[in-house]
């Protein structure tokens, strides 16, 4: 479905932002989006530029650029991204971009480099972004302060990495202070990736996001995820029951006699943290419950912490445990096209073989997220019919998706609107 009928290109981008605030104003609240939002290419366009290349966004984890030179890459759209770890232990981030001809710099998802050289002509940056070299053709008077990388805005806390594509990003402190806090006794500067997987679903990221956020589906689909995980959001959560309640009372306890953080922390309706028990029996999300990882993250001295669950909102989820973290990313592609990677993360000491068997210790989530990819694509391709038009949510079940589509109904107008001033 085409959102706007226009013949004059010039016009597109004005007549795309009017239709999608017009839409999103008379939109009826406690329902799906309208069809436009989740398969149409313009509309798309406006994603990545109004919510993608304005709020800031889950990158990556600083475990995964653990020394001086340790680089990663990513690609936010048609932008891509380095992260780069340089003297005296500051993180910086660029536009991949060479300032010669715009060549992308790095090409590798991961690498570690003493300087960023661009593989086209060898133009050579400094870690902090500065031009040391660019060849003696560029005359004497070429000035080479004048064509530094063009940074990307980036801060970290808890472990966690986001940037900020924007030239005036909003301030992010309270949350990186928060994820200080609840991420303190897993002390994620000494994890490291044990195993890391992407998967592209054919599916609006929305879609992608919308299916996380509710766990109506999980009894008839996530066998696997079931064995150990709770199916209520948090101890808030309307469905919970007396039992549920009374586990979490009990652990609660537990947790404050060895100062773990678990309190419901909610940050608008866009970050969420609560660490919340798994099935009683359990200590892990492993096949069995057991210990995925022998060797315990930070200073955990038994596995049975539950889960810190923690919501980034556009683009990540994670599972914090005793024995490991899982901790998901979502990128746009397409209209209909959205990469998930997952990332398993252990002790940095742990050994594999020894400690952790990396084929078990995904086995849960790679079902997980095969099952969703699947309910995912499919949900895409019946809102593709002409028959689809906005359903009504769950206020029980779904009141996170809820949340979700509010917040980005929210975020999504107040971009549109600031640009049109």
């Amino acid at each position: 479905m085409n959102l706007i009928a226009s013949s004059h290109h010039d016009d597109h981008l004005t007549s795309a932002r009017e239709a999608t605030t017009a839409l999103l104003s008379n939109r009826a609240p406690g329902f799906s989006l309208p069809q436009p939002f989740y398969n149409d290419a313009q509309l798309f366009s406006l994603d990545m530029q109004e919510i993608f290349e304005k709020e800031w966004l889950f990158a990556g984890m600083t475990c995964e650029i653990p020394a001086k030179g340790n680089y990663m890459t990513l690609d936010i759209g048609d932008n891509p991204v380095i992260i780069v770890r340089g003297a005296e232990n500051r993180i910086h981030a660029f536009h991949n971009v060479c300032r010669h001809r715009g060549s992308r710099l790095c090409i590798e998802e991961k690498g570690k480099v003493a300087k960023l050289v661009c593989g086209y002509h060898q133009w050579t940056y400094e870690l902090d972004g500065r031009l040391l070299f660019a060849g003696s053709d560029m005359g004497e008077d070429f000035d080479l302060a004048s064509y530094g990388l063009k940074p990307v805005s980036v801060k970290n806390g808890g472990g966690f990495l986001f940037i900020n594509l924007s030239d005036d990003p909003p301030a992010i402190d309270s949350l990186l202070e928060t994820l200080d806090h609840y991420l303190e006794p897993h002390q994620m500067e000494n994890a490291k990736v044990a195993v890391q997987s992407s998967i592209v679903e054919q599916a609006n990221w929305k879609l992608v996001v919308e299916n996380n956020r509710e766990c109506y589906h999980c009894n008839g689909a996530h066998p696997e995820l079931l064995n150990s995980l709770q199916e209520f959001d948090d101890s808030d959560d309307p469905r919970a029951t007396p039992a549920y309640k009374a586990l979490v009372a009990r652990k609660q306890v537990d947790w404050d006699s060895e100062n773990i953080p678990w309190q419901l922390q909610r940050m608008g309706k866009r970050n969420r943290l609560t660490r919340t028990p798994l099935l009683e029996g359990t200590v892990s999300m492993t096949m069995d419950g057991k210990q995925g990882c022998k060797k315990l993250m930070g200073r955990f001295t038994h596995p049975d912490m539950g889960s810190l669950r923690i919501l980034n909102l556009p683009n990540s989820w994670s599972h914090f445990l005793g024995d490991h973290a899982v901790v998901f990313r979502v990128l746009p592609l397409g209209p209909q096209k959205t990469v998930v990677t997952t990332q398993w993360l252990v002790h940095k000491d742990a050994v594999e073989g020894v400690d952790y068997d990396p084929e078990q210790l995904r086995r849960v989530w790679d079902a997980t997220n095969a099952q969703d990819r699947h309910l995912a694509e499919q949900n895409q391709r019946g809102i593709n019919s002409k028959a689809y038009q906005p359903g009504p949510y769950s206020k029980t079940f779904e009141f996170g998706v809820i949340d979700f589509v509010d917040w980005y109904s929210e975020r999504m107008l107040s971009h549109l609107d600031a640009s049109a001033r």
